[in-house]
């Protein structure tokens, strides 16, 4: 059975398109899932992100008319309020494209854009592990780290639509160069690019260490979950490698707590697949470094909505903006579960 309060939201990545039909409660009606083949150019990519919408409609046999509004997931930079993807580097081909109205006019659906990162928090908001919180961070560690800012009850963007880029605040001024070329950034130091990168340094150097098997005696085969897979085998360098980044990913929470005050700061990524590993060394740094009544007060949790979390973000910023005193998003506040 379709809800009256019906949306569709797509999380659009350099890899794939993820497209979802979703009801005001956040359950997943209908889903698409394609290959985004971004080389293809623009237009092919646009014409598969259409294909989805359509798709999931077709599979219930809901009208456009009969959904509410689209929301759309993307990587950024991006003009929130135009609807314009400005360059990301991972969509070649794309310089200054509406999509918004490309969408709006192709499917006749009020459409709404936002930065994926952003659109992950709205999910985990609205229908995750921040239901019911006023002041949340969600932050994902994976292969880099993002994140997005819930304040007062909703997403904060800042004056350019560009605020929440966790993963670049400057934690050790000297520190290893970070892909947006400063150094020291918190995605340098904690992401799963930086751990890898630590352990392949280490092996290079010849210290004595299971993660070279591991890989099959190649380096470059090292990722982050294999550092993990050697850490729980008792690898001692491995351990190291872990317990040094997620210290710093603690400090990085540390100066949110500090800034934000939050009841509660949602962690997700592929890394978070540590468990204990990850979450144990984060309270440790937050409880050491941020002021003790705003660490009392914090909650870290790990995110809920798993390889849903693109999608639901997406449906989520289109309940959000088009229906917000219906939506889930709008439900009652100030309950810290």
């Amino acid at each position: 059975m379709v809800s009256e309060l019906t949306v569709i939201g797509i999380d659009l990545g350099g890899t794939k398109i993820s497209t979802a039909l979703v009801d005001g409660s956040g359950r997943i009606i209908a889903h698409d899932y394609r290959e985004t083949y971004a080389t293809e150019g623009l237009e092919a990519v646009i014409e598969r992100m259409l294909d989805g919408a359509r798709c999931v409609m077709a599979q219930v046999g809901v009208e456009p008319s009969q959904v509410a509004a689209v929301g759309v997931g993307a990587p950024g930079p991006l003009d929130i309020e135009a609807g314009v993807v400005v360059a990301p580097p991972n969509l070649p081909g794309w310089d200054h494209v509406p999509l918004k109205q490309r969408i709006e006019d192709e499917l006749g659906i009020t459409t709404f854009l936002e930065n994926d990162a952003n659109a992950a928090a709205l999910g985990e908001h609205c229908f995750g592990a921040g239901r019911g919180t006023e002041h949340m961070i969600y932050v994902t560690v994976s292969t880099g780290i993002g994140g997005g800012l819930v304040l007062d009850g909703k997403l904060y963007h800042g004056i350019g639509g560009m605020a929440g880029e966790v993963g670049h605040m400057m934690i050790m001024p000297y520190g290893p160069r970070c892909g947006c070329g400063n150094r020291g950034c918190l995605e340098a130091l904690a992401s799963g690019t930086a751990i890898a990168r630590q352990a392949r340094e280490r092996v290079a150097r010849g210290v004595p260490t299971m993660m070279a098997d591991l890989a099959g005696g190649d380096s470059e085969h090292i990722t982050a979950k294999l550092v993990a897979e050697a850490a729980g085998q008792g690898d001692v360098e491995a351990r190291d490698i872990l317990a040094e980044a997620m210290n710093y990913l603690g400090i990085g929470m540390a100066n949110l707590v500090n800034l934000f005050n939050p009841q509660l700061i949602v962690i997700g990524g592929g890394l978070t697949n540590i468990g204990a590993a990850l979450f144990e060394p984060v309270r440790r740094a937050i409880d050491r470094h941020a002021f003790h009544a705003q660490a009392q007060a914090v909650r870290v949790v790990r995110a809920e909505l798993g390889d849903n979390v693109g999608v639901l973000g997406a449906a989520a910023v289109a309940l959000a903006r088009r229906e917000p005193i219906l939506s889930a998003c709008a439900g009652p506040r100030l309950r810290d579960r």
